[in-house]
């Protein structure tokens, strides 16, 4: 069987060459020794200001939403995984929806201003399989309208825009560490925020407001990486160049084999991306549905992602977004890990072009 994804390990003896530290101190959470040294390595790898790695990648959005006091309406994109909708409604705000860019697949930023009311805190958009938003005219409306800017960015894991770490823009950033992603600490995720006194706030709120083991700095959650999750991310950390260099050749081959046949997502210009996935789009949901027929018999299970469009959840008040819901319709992710043979991938491709170019 040949899925979406398969998640990355390495061997087994290294995994547990580094666990094995937590076994010697008895310390298995409440930041131990590993999620100290794997905060420190991934600072400097990603080149960024501040991190805090957490328990998975949900609970930092939440706690952004948190940490800012957000309240009312926040803007967001209808074209994302469900958590970045059901973060906001579970803080008690309300997601106003603003229709994507065809071409990135990012929230249209040239939408955005036409959605401010009286009641928007922030804009909540992400990075959509590692391609940055509009980040710049982000800033600029969010500046002028005095709101604050979450960049949900759990596909951007060593992204780089502009010479910069994507997870240096906006107010907070968030990344995922899950099993799914390239580089993953099975579940996990963190959090960025360049502002001291703000990564001190994300900081408290992840650790159940604690400011020493007998006192409370405020309000705050169980979002602290265990030492076995910590152990796994550096042990994976290691292996980033192999990752990405292979993940890179399978979307070369992918990328010569349906360009100029089928619609691929449109990289932001100066983007330094990771190879996070590689999306299709096919030209109706019709053919969408006949080439993932195809596959499945071939016992291919690639991915409709992102399926279905946000904006017709059953907790959100409707908000029709057209682009988004044609896109969702018809987009599919096609399998991508290392590991993933050339004769598999060939018969990926078949499958695809049979009933779909």
């Amino acid at each position: 069987m040949i899925n979406v994804t398969k998640t990355f390990l390495p061997p087994q003896s290294e995994y547990h060459d580094v666990l094995k530290r937590a076994w010697e101190t008895g310390w298995m959470t409440n930041r131990g020794t590993l999620v100290k040294e794997l905060e420190a390595s991934l600072k400097t790898y990603l080149n960024v200001s501040n991190i805090i790695a957490t328990t998975n990648g949900t609970l930092p959005l939440q706690i952004a939403i948190k940490a800012l006091n957000l309240k009312g309406e926040i803007i967001t994109t209808p074209f994302s995984y469900v958590a970045t909708t059901s973060c906001i409604v579970w803080e008690g705000c309300e997601p106003v929806f603003v229709d994507i860019h065809p071409d990135y697949l990012t929230i249209d930023a040239s939408k955005i201003e036409a959605a401010i009311t009286a009641n928007t805190s922030a804009i909540l958009a992400t990075h959509v399989f590692g391609n940055p938003c509009d980040v710049e005219a982000i800033e600029r409306i969010a500046k002028k309208h005095n709101i604050k800017v979450i960049y949900d960015a759990a596909h951007c894991f060593g992204v780089n825009y502009k010479g910069r770490s994507i997870f240096e823009y906006g107010d907070i950033s968030t990344c995922s560490f899950h099993a799914t992603k390239i580089f993953h600490t099975g579940e996990g995720g963190a959090m960025f925020a360049r502002n001291t006194e703000l990564h001190d706030q994300l900081f408290y709120h992840h650790n159940f407001g604690h400011d020493g083991p007998e006192a409370f700095q405020g309000l705050g959650i169980n979002a602290k990486m265990s030492e076995p999750q910590a152990a796994m991310g550096l042990t994976v950390l290691p292996y980033m160049t192999h990752i990405l260099n292979e993940r890179k050749q399978i979307i070369d081959i992918y990328k010569e084999a349906f360009s100029g046949h089928l619609t691929l997502m449109q990289l932001r210009p100066e983007t330094t991306w990771n190879y996070s996935y590689f999306p299709i789009l096919f030209k109706d949901e019709k053919t969408l549905i006949k080439v993932l027929d195809e596959l499945n018999k071939e016992a291919i299970n690639p991915r409709r992602y992102f399926y279905p469009s946000l904006d017709t959840l059953p907790y959100v008040r409707s908000q029709k977004c057209e682009i988004s819901n044609d896109i969702a319709a018809r987009i599919l992710c096609l399998p991508l890990y290392v590991g993933l043979s050339g004769s598999d991938q060939k018969k990926i491709i078949n499958c695809v072009k049979k009933v779909g170019c």
